[in-house]
């Protein structure tokens, strides 16, 4: 029994093996709740001023310019600086904004266009700290570790998930947006102080100044590889298209059911931990293309059949399943990035990650905001589910190398592993 368990369970080598892992972890986990705490508060208050689809579907539009400027420009400075400076930095500056958003909640008439200056300057920042913090995983984590970490590190990211819109709805509806905005900025004090304990981890001797030439060195990489290419289009269709966060609010009052918007919010992460819980497989598996498309196309089918239903709880469950799927493509695009991308260019491609898992979710709230104000709320949601299912499929047709990756035989794969062993082999001479 216990061997069957250990074979389900999430492998946690990583937790074991790396102290800094360790530490972005726990950072990660208080974080991500005061974090989503902040994620329902501004459409709820963007809903409560407006009372608009399309005023709450903007908040994507003004997160998508910092967020593709800043996330290309934070993957070149992620392989030029020291990488915990860059986390650190921008995790301060998160910290602000929150302050800024608990100031407005406290007027007596909150001003509209602070939350969406808040929303525009976390794009902005979160686009330089994330190609870090992804940069930093390959380092910090051995090569046979990474599904492992990737499965831990959304485990960490979904109990956020789950606990801080869960736990919003209520505080919101109970005590306020500025007590859920409180505990962002005290999620955020904590953080940075974690972040301080971070090992130093200096860009490589020969690395340049960020640049455009820079830039364009990564995207010329990316485009050269098409099991990269399919992972970040795989992606980026499926959120464009299923992405339904900025409508939830309007998808509550449809099914007369505002008390459930809180676990609409939480219910794509229920299914994500369910699979991280039981992760343990997912170490022995080899053709992690065939993840991300599969995991794509379930989460498609699932959000299609959101839109669907009637039932509140059945709504639940569609959206419980998706966020499994999603969890399963994730799990394959996060390994084979770090299993594939070379030390010197892993910045800047984790820059071109952070706009493939970003850009799509960003224009999918305009998508389904605009869409939901033109023809409804529940079909805004299941065409979209349909649509995701009919690109998810065309895209495996057009890229077949995605579905034949196997980590094993990749020549890039192979060339990564081999880094890392002569890196560690020098370390220990």
């Amino acid at each position: 029994m216990t061997s069957k368990l250990a074979a389900v369970l999430p492998d946690l080598a990583p937790w074991r093996s790396s102290r800094d892992f360790r530490l972005l972890f726990v950072q990660g986990l208080i974080t991500y709740f005061g974090s989503f705490m902040a994620m329902v508060a501004m459409p709820l208050q963007i809903k409560e001023l407006t009372d608009s689809p399309l005023a709450v579907g903007a908040m994507g539009a003004v997160e998508l310019v910092p967020l593709v400027v800043f996330g290309l420009y934070g993957g070149a400075l992620a392989d030029a600086a020291d990488r915990r400076k860059v986390i650190l930095l921008s995790e301060a500056g998160l910290g602000v904004l929150a302050v800024l958003l608990l100031g407005n909640s406290l007027l007596d008439e909150p001003s509209l266009w602070p939350l969406y200056g808040v929303a525009a300057g976390v794009s902005a920042l979160a686009g330089l700290q994330r190609p870090a913090l992804d940069s930093l995983m390959a380092r910090i984590v051995p090569h046979d570790q990474l599904t492992a970490a990737a499965a831990l590190n959304s485990l960490r990211w979904q109990t956020g998930a789950i606990a801080g819109p869960a736990l919003a709805g209520v505080v919101v509806a109970y005590a306020g947006h500025a007590t859920a905005y409180a505990v962002t900025v005290a999620g955020f004090a904590v953080s940075v102080a974690l972040c301080t304990r971070l090992g130093a981890a200096p860009a490589s001797h020969d690395a340049s100044r960020p640049s455009l030439r820079g830039i364009a060195e990564g995207a010329r990489y990316a485009w050269s590889r098409p099991v990269l290419l399919g992972t970040y289009a795989v992606d980026m269709t499926a959120m464009f298209f299923a992405f339904p966060n900025a409508v939830f609010p309007f998808l509550a009052d449809d099914l007369d059911a505002e008390w459930a918007l809180g676990l609409m919010f939480a219910a794509g992460s229920v299914g994500s931990v369910v699979v991280s819980l039981t992760s343990g497989w997912a170490s022995r598996i080899r053709r992690h293309g065939q993840l991300v498309v599969y995991g794509a196309a379930g989460w498609g089918l699932a959000i299609t059949a959101a839109g669907w239903f009637s039932n509140v709880w059945a709504v639940l469950v569609c959206l419980a399943v998706a966020g499994g799927g999603d969890m399963l493509s994730g799990l394959g695009r996060s390994t084979i990035w770090n299993q594939t991308v070379p030390e010197e260019l892993r910045g800047r491609l984790a820059g071109i990650e952070v706009l493939s898992y970003s850009v799509g979710p960003q224009l999918g709230q305009v998508r389904a905001g605009a869409m939901a104000g033109w023809s409804g709320t529940r079909p805004a949601v299941w065409s979209g589910g349909l649509a995701c299912l009919a690109s998810v499929g065309l895209l495996a047709a057009a890229l077949p190398k995605l579905m034949t990756y196997d980590a094993d035989t990749d020549a890039d794969a192979q060339r990564r592993r081999a880094q890392k062993d002569a890196a560690a082999a020098e370390a220990a001479g």
